[in-house]
């Protein structure tokens, strides 16, 4: 079946060759996949989508995901044509400077953009953790005497390097395990890659292996033809147990003169070449042309979305009246507002013997998620040593198992802090974060909340060795902007960590130990701002001893041997440098003052980034090479985690600097001699 009538495929045409031009117009993009991928597009947006241009935020809108992100400029158009605040203005700003229409979709840079896309996979994983959040939100506010307030679909558009990416393959498994039914995805079939033909690197059946995943698996032969993708869509829609992909067979730069091959994937089309890409459609040469009949075409799709929200907010309003408290609750989820009352249950939490801090964190995890229905997550098969599962019957269903699956389980989390109505956490070894690093950048570069609790922290992991004992890791969540990253002491600092980061509008990654650690004291504002006075000594410090996490009972320990030889030492615990960095310089002078050059850090982790706070005469006790197979303790002593060693570095310090400072003492301030004037 194909669709003949002129205004539609103008539509189509339309979208197509607004991309290619924007394209062309920056000398920059890719104008390939839109072009191919138009027809299917168009559909899914003017004849199908639940969406609202004049309210790109309301709650039961369909979400859309251009997995494919480098084909951003056929986002944008549809943006533009369906009636989002993008002007045709800012589709010829297309990649510049300050506009809205930037290379690689980005969440809350343009209305109507879903999520942050180009790293491919993420997206197709991303949407599965919005699918999850869509039936966790239905199960919890939708009732059998109102029309559903949460009965929304997850369209994406996927691509063949999508596919082939590691985190599709873990999603699409977990999606299928879950019968996530709400999730429709477009496959761009058009074979090609930016080195040549896939069949070069990809042979596999993308239909059994679907099938095996126990997705539905359509096919549209031609991808050209809009009836039959707009049949393909509604029956995915109607599917209720099973996700389901559509195979569209597209050509990739359709109706210009490199089509069908990989020279059209990221190279924009020259004038020449653009004029007959516009013939080929019959369209006008005129760049950025929009005819009067597709406006009104396209029109439909504001009306029709309007309407659609007036009658979903008609439907919460009656809502409302019967059942104001789970009404209320909606609000503030979709808000984002996990309410105060999980924090007096914070408070109430007691540590009196040693804890582990991963322990620590499963005990103020259980204490809280009673008051913060929006709380879900769980861990990659970890869930006993990560102490990340909810316990008991009224709690359970927020439990998420996402198997051996590191790279889907980050993205799915972002995926459902973005959907809203969710906070999501995930757990992890810290040594597996590396598996998790693109979506944690994501999170990060979308300021998307997702907790992630990374545990057994340090070589102290002991027999597993060292692929299980992480040394770069902390640095290099430090390394990335908008990451908070909290290494606590002790339970009362993790505690105070959790509150950083149900606080707090961007991710957090918290650094937990396995063995077990000393108790210090309740210490929420401290650690709120990131670095504290823990233990401090008489008078002016002879030097500051800074420590995160484990290493802060060594200082402690530290400064009780140096205060018996008479030297003074000042105890300063450094949960999270970011959260430091946002203080004031006056208190960042008090807790480390600029007078005190003798500085000894400790962190059983890589030097990297220690430096801003010891300077450039402090000491370290840090471990800059890989661990080794042995029990905790004896890897620790090993490496220099002692005591006897702590004091010996201390004084070294102490006396390098008291040279330093006398030297620089003794320089003569010679006066200038005045030379007499001649005569």
């Amino acid at each position: 079946m194909m669709n003949t009538d002129p205004i539609e495929q103008q539509c189509v045409n339309t979208v197509r060759l607004l991309a290619a031009d924007m394209v062309s117009q920056a000398n920059s993009g890719h104008p390939g996949m839109p072009l191919g991928a138009a027809p299917m597009a168009t559909v899914l947006w003017k004849r199908i989508m639940r969406h609202n241009p004049v309210d790109p935020s309301w709650y039961n809108r369909d979400r859309f995901i251009l997995s494919a992100g480098h084909g951003s400029a056929l986002l944008y158009a549809l943006l533009h044509m369906s009636g989002y605040d993008l002007s045709l203005e800012d589709l010829k700003q297309f990649r510049q400077m300050d506009s809205k229409t930037p290379g690689h979709p980005e969440f809350g840079h343009t209305p109507g953009v879903e999520t942050t896309t180009g790293p491919l996979g993420q997206g197709f994983a991303m949407g599965v953790g919005m699918a999850l959040a869509e039936r966790r939100m239905a199960q919890t506010f939708n009732h059998s005497d109102f029309l559903p307030l949460s009965d929304h679909n997850i369209y994406a558009i996927v691509s063949d390097g999508d596919l082939m990416e590691g985190v599709a393959a873990e999603a699409a498994s977990l999606a299928g395990h879950l019968c996530l039914g709400k999730m429709v995805y477009l496959y761009d079939d058009n074979r090609i890659t930016i080195e040549g033909r896939t069949d070069l690197t990809f042979s596999e059946q993308v239909r059994r292996r679907f099938e095996s995943y126990e997705w539905q698996v359509l096919e549209v032969e031609n991808g050209e033809d809009l009836d039959a993708i707009e049949a393909a869509i509604l029956q995915g829609k109607a599917e209720e147990d099973r996700p389901t992909l559509i195979m569209v067979r597209t050509i990739i730069g359709h109706g210009s003169p490199k089509a069908d091959t990989s020279s059209i994937h990221g190279s924009p089309l020259n004038d020449a070449d653009l004029d007959a890409t516009h013939d080929a459609f019959n369209m006008p040469k005129e760049r950025f042309h929009v005819s009067a009949a597709v406006r009104d075409a396209f029109a439909t799709v504001i009306e029709r979305g309007k309407k659609q929200a007036q009658e979903w907010a008609a439907n919460l309003e009656a809502f409302k009246t019967r059942f104001p408290e789970t009404a209320a609750q909606l609000t503030r989820q979709n808000a984002g507002d996990p309410g105060t009352d999980w924090i007096k249950s914070l408070n109430e939490v007691v540590f009196n013997a040693p804890t582990a801090t991963r322990s620590a964190s499963g005990m103020v995890l259980n204490a809280i998620a009673g008051d913060i229905p929006a709380l879900v997550g769980g861990s990659a098969d970890l869930g006993p040593s990560n102490n990340t599962t909810l316990k008991g019957d009224d709690l359970a269903d927020r439990n998420i198992h996402f198997g051996i699956r590191e790279h889907a389980m980050s993205a799915m989390c972002n995926g459902m802090a973005l959907h809203g109505g969710l906070i999501p956490y995930c757990g992890t070894f810290l040594v597996f974060s590396d598996y998790m690093r693109g979506a944690m950048r994501l999170s990060a570069l979308m300021g998307s909340q997702v907790v992630y609790v990374l545990t057994h922290d340090s070589i102290a992991v002991g027999e597993d060795g060292p692929t299980h004992q992480p040394v770069e890791h902390v640095a290099t969540l430090r390394a990335m902007p908008n990451m908070l990253v909290l290494r606590p002491a002790d339970g009362y600092e993790t505690a105070a960590a959790w509150k950083v980061a149900l606080s707090r509008k961007q991710p957090s990654s918290l650094i937990l130990s396995r063995q077990k650690l000393p108790t210090l004291k309740p210490c929420n504002e401290e650690v709120a701002k990131g670095g504290y006075i823990l233990s401090d000594c008489r008078g002016t410090p002879d030097i500051l001893l800074l420590a995160t996490g484990s290493e802060v009972h060594l200082a402690i320990q530290t400064q009780a041997v140096l205060a018996e030889e008479k030297i003074q030492a000042r105890v300063i615990s450094m949960p999270c440098w970011e959260l430091f960095e946002e203080q004031s310089q006056s208190y960042k002078d008090h807790v480390i003052p600029p007078t005190v050059s003798a500085r000894l850090g400790m962190e059983a982790g890589s030097s990297m980034g220690w430096h801003r706070w010891v300077g450039l005469n402090g000491a370290l006790l840090t471990v800059d090479q890989f661990g080794c197979s042995a029990p905790g303790g004896d890897i620790l002593k090993r490496y220099g985690f002692s005591v006897d060693n702590a004091v010996t570095l201390a004084k070294q310090n102490i006396s390098a600097n008291t040279t330093k400072n006398a030297v620089s003492a003794e320089v003569p301030n010679k006066k200038k001699k005045k030379k007499k004037k001649k005569k």
